[in-house]
Formats: C-alpha cells, structure tokens, sequence
C-alpha cells in the first residue's frame, strides 16, 4: 500500500503532457509499459482493414501468415491477449475432466485465473521446475496418469520460454518435448517471450517452435505494439482455438488497425531485443560494482530483466529514492524485477545506474 501510494503522488507530481509522451519517466515495471514509435503508429494509421470475425481483414491475414511461416507452422490466429490465446489453446487440445501438465510458477497456472479449470473444466497439475526453468522429461513422465477413472487423462504438456527472464536451451525444451509426444499428449508453449529466448539463446525461431503443437507468442511486450498475441500451430488446432476465440469473447472486426502494429514489429522489433539484454546485463553489472543489495541474492541479469533484492531495512528506502528520481518500480515484493525494454534507452539505463549510485554512494 505504501508503494502504491508513492506511485500515485508520483504521477500526481508530473506534468501531464510529459506523462503522455513518457519523456518524464523511467518506467521499469514490465515491457508491457512501452509506447508505440512513430513508424509503428503510422503502419496502424495506414492499415488496410476488413472485417476479422468474417475473415476478410486483409492485414490480420498477412500477420498471421508472416506469423506461420516465421514460425515453421501451418497457420496462425490473432488474439486480444496472451491469457486468451493459451486459454484457447488448452481449450483446444483438452475436454472436460481431462489435465494440462505444467511448472510451479508457469504464467498458465499462476497468472492466468486458473481460466483452464473454471471455464474449461480442465486439471491443472504442477510439477517442479529445474533450476534453468525448464521441466525435466522424468518428472513429465511421472506426473502422467494411469487410465484409471479415478483421475483425469493426461491431454497435454504446457511449456514456458522464457520463465523468469530465463532462456531455457533448445535441447531442453526438445527433451520435454520429446517426452510428452512419446507418452501420447500434445504440447503446448506458452512463448510470451519467445522472441527474447531465441535472441539469447542464438537460434531460429521455427527450432524452438518445433518443440511444441502449438506456441502463443505475445506481441505487446518487448516487441513493442500496444496489443495482440498469435497462437500459431496445425491448422486443426488453430481451427479449434478459433472457435474458443470467439466463445471467449475475442472476436475482432477491423482489428488489421493492431496487426499492422504485428507486422511492423515483426520486421523491425525482434533483432533489438539484443539492445534490451545488453542494457540488463549492464544494469545487473553496475548493481554488483556498487556492492548493492542483500549478499546472499545477487543482481542477476535473465534477457531483458534485471533481478535485484535490497537489504530488508533498505527495501522502502530504495524504491521511494527511485520513485523520487521519476524511476517507477513494480511489484511489493523485496525482490524487484527490472524489465529493460524499448523506451529505455542508454540515456535512461545511465540515469538509473546515476540514481542507484546516488542511493548507495550518497
């Protein structure tokens, strides 16, 4: 509560117009908080639209093929968001009674309502996460159970990348991936940042995709537009989540407004995520330089997020320093997420690192 209301008479001091335009902060929240530039803002005035729900908007098309083939699947669909598009997805590979397999922390199971379970009647079960993020092929194989009606049937294997910034290896994500097609389910990927995993980790973006039936991507994080998510995969699946879709309530008309938005992040917004790891690693660099924060938990960079835990007793002192200097903060918790992103740039990083030296230099 305390933090919020220093959020609140934060925005209360600042000039409305310099809010509008984000010039007088250094919003660190999440990547979700960025601003469409100018070239994107003008390929969504000058988009060409139709009617999504009836299948004719021209640019929704185009975004969902580019979607495909950059992804090396059959077809694509565009959704309002993430939570939708995975929901949709599960909706799509599970009935009722039947148990989606996931980690403890996974976006599906610990952020998203438990949507799967409370409209799909569908079993969501946890199991532990490795120490890169990833689930081991023994513990998927494990949580599998008997066909026995006691419990529900094991339908599908949901998957992250990233998970908590981190970057989980191809051939880790191939292993468990390999392990539940082995034992006869699916296997969906939850990619709200895939885009930064593949940046990091060097490979193509249809290698990671392979690893699973079906992959959400999220565009309105690092990739900068104000809205979407693309649920690509076979085009039985997508058939299927399409008409979840519209169950759901995500049926757009002129939406082609946001998939040019998609578009033009596609072409000009994945190969500078690199700019938003670099600027992470430089953060958690400088953090560790000046000695900051609880020993015990380090400053660690993961893509494009900084991991930073200040002392108990310094904790309120530090995110009220940083809210003074106009540097907004997420979250209550002593462990503060950083999350670079495209509306930081060096000047703006140099004033957070000038700001951190200020609170433990003095």
């Amino acid at each position: 509560m305390v933090i919020q209301s220093e959020t609140r008479s934060l925005d209360a001091r600042m000039n409305k117009a310099d809010l509008a335009n984000n010039a007088a902060i250094c919003d660190l929240r999440s990547d979700t908080v960025k601003r469409p530039d100018e070239g994107m803002r003008r390929a969504m005035a000058e988009a060409v639209v139709g009617d999504d729900v009836y299948g004719d908007d021209p640019t929704v098309l185009a975004l969902e093929g580019q979607a495909a083939r950059l992804l090396g699947k059959e077809h694509a669909a565009f959704f309002p968001s993430g939570t939708q598009s995975n929901l949709a997805a599960m909706l799509a590979h599970c009935g009722r009674g039947e148990e989606v397999i996931t980690g403890h922390g996974y976006h599906v199971l610990a952020s998203e309502a438990r949507g799967a379970s409370v409209l799909g009647g569908i079993a969501l079960t946890a199991i532990d996460v490795e120490a890169d993020g990833s689930l081991a092929p023994a513990n998927i194989i494990a949580a599998i159970k008997p066909n026995d009606p006691h419990h529900p049937v094991s339908r599908l294997v949901c998957l992250e990348n990233t998970h908590k910034g981190a970057a989980i290896s191809l051939q880790a994500m191939q292993m468990a991936g390999d392990a539940a097609h082995d034992a006869g389910l699916s296997v969906h990927l939850d990619g709200a940042r895939l885009f930064n995993a593949t940046t990091a980790l060097g490979v193509q973006p249809a290698a990671l995709a392979a690893t699973a039936d079906t992959v959400s991507i999220c565009l309105s994080k690092g990739l900068g537009t104000p809205a979407g998510t693309l649920l690509v995969g076979s085009a039985q699946a997508i058939e299927q989540a399409r008409r979840w879709r519209k169950m759901l309530g995500g049926g757009m008309r002129q939406t082609g407004v946001l998939a040019a938005a998609g578009l033009y992040a596609l072409e000009h917004n994945i190969e500078r995520l690199g700019d938003d790891h670099r600027r992470a690693e430089t953060l958690a660099d400088h953090l560790i330089k000046l000695g900051a924060g609880d020993p015990k938990q380090p400053p660690r960079a993961a893509t494009c997020m900084v991991f930073f835990t200040p002392t108990e007793d310094e904790h309120l002192a530090f995110r009220a320093a940083m809210a003074e200097q106009g540097i907004l903060l997420g979250g209550q918790s002593r462990t503060i997420r950083i999350v670079l992103h495209k509306d930081v740039d060096d000047a703006k990083l140099k004033r957070v690192c000038d700001a951190t030296s200020a609170f433990y230099e003095g």
